[in-house]
């Protein structure tokens, strides 16, 4: 154990030295960390002694899902979301079902041997896009701040409008609708996922913006605790929600954009101790990633084509589709659409789908795997390059 903590300190180390230098390169932290994962795993040197199993892997990206969403919606500009919000509220409300329904069609192309129910749990296990991997193309100051405040909404809310979905198509699998209603059904987990969801990150961040607040004006806030409250509240939105059978990753988007609201004059400071762990967590989920999942992939062409399918058709035309008549044009849609990169939501969503066992699970399994690692791999080369060959283009949409 010593062994492995000292070799993961030691490129955290490493890393976190160069990571300035790698930001302006092809190369996103996400390779790197998946690389050197796979490297030190047992299809590799092998030096890398523990065991993770999915639940653990669940957790550690659950908690790196919930910082990036919430630092990412504090850091969020109000003011050009405010002017723009079109662009998320169409890629939400009409992109993301037709990515599902489009999914869904070409799973039964692909798989025969999956159920109906399966294949619709695929499509929307792969329909939301990564907050952390998307974090190259939002925070280049060379996209448009309509294009990547945009990105950043879509990122932030479509996993946990995900989650109801998820659980309905997985409640019909499992046979839950025996003995409740399927209208019932879908009503609770979209009232309770969303609702539930939204009220404890409003209610959490309420309360401890307050209290900071009281404690700050009289000084009893310590400089050396300063950075502190910001991730301690973020997993309390998280937990708080999930806890009382909301989305947590609601919870924290919401939560977020309310906390940077409070802290927008001159308090965004507090929020890098949350970025810092934030950042810590992707890189460890990364490397658990390489190490005990990508080294036991299988390789099947439905899986490979599914994965292809999904990163471009499945997601592009649905993005360009539900933007027409928004005034932007096509190059700024198929930008939209390009950069949905597939991580950290599409893996609590298939580890949650295997712990039902479903005959269909290993097949699901590989698909969503191959298409997370070929995600990794695509957005990551090409995000600092198309943004800024996509920046000087200026485009002019919204």
């Amino acid at each position: 154990m010593y062994t492995d903590l000292a070799i993961i300190a030691a490129f955290v180390f490493l890393y976190s030295l160069v990571a300035g230098r790698l930001d302006k390169t092809p190369s996103s932290g996400a390779i790197v960390f998946v690389g050197f994962g796979l490297l030190c795993g047992p299809q590799g040197l092998d030096v890398f002694d523990y065991k993770v199993d999915g639940e653990g892997i669940r957790i550690l990206a659950e908690l790196t899902l919930s910082l990036v969403l919430f630092t990412d919606a504090a850091n969020a500009n109000l003011n050009v979301l405010r002017l723009s919000f079109r662009i998320p509220e169409r890629l939400l409300f009409v992109g993301l079902p037709l990515t599902i329904v489009l999914g869904f069609a070409v799973g039964l192309l692909l798989f025969d041997g999956l159920s109906l129910i399966e294949i619709a749990l695929l499509a929307t296990i792969l329909a939301p896009t990564d907050a952390a991997l998307g974090e190259a193309v939002i925070a280049n100051k060379a996209v448009p701040s309509h294009i990547r405040e945009g990105l950043n909404v879509e990122s932030g809310l479509n996993d946990g409008i995900c989650v109801p979905i998820l659980l309905i198509f997985l409640a019909f699998a499992v046979g839950a609708t025996e003995t409740q209603a399927p209208v019932t059904l879908i009503v609770h987990h979209f009232v309770a996922g969303i609702g539930i969801g939204a009220a404890s990150g409003i209610a959490c961040s309420l309360l401890a913006g307050y209290l900071f607040s009281f404690a700050y004006r009289r000084g009893w806030v310590s400089s050396a605790w300063l950075e502190v409250p910001v991730p301690a509240l973020a997993l309390a939105c998280f937990a708080t929600a999930q806890q009382l059978g909301g989305s947590g990753f609601i919870a924290c988007f919401v939560g977020g954009l309310l906390t940077g609201w409070m802290l927008r004059r001159g308090g965004k400071t507090l929020l890098l101790g949350a970025e810092a762990v934030g950042n810590t967590l992707a890189l460890l989920t990364w490397v658990v990633f390489g190490t005990a999942v990508v080294g036991h992939l299988a390789f099947t062409w439905q899986a490979i084509v599914y994965a292809v399918l999904s990163l471009t058709a499945i997601r592009m035309l649905p993005v360009v589709v539900c933007l027409s008549g928004t005034g932007l044009r096509l190059p700024d849609k198929l930008f939209l659409g390009w950069f949905g990169p597939r991580g950290l939501a599409s893996i609590v969503f298939i580890v949650i789908v295997l712990g039902e066992r479903l005959p269909g699970a290993e097949t699901l399994k590989h698909t969503v795997v191959w298409t997370v690692i070929l995600s990794v791999l695509a957005h990551g080369l090409s995000a600092t390059p198309l943004a800024r060959r996509y920046g000087a283009g200026g485009p002019n949409g919204g």
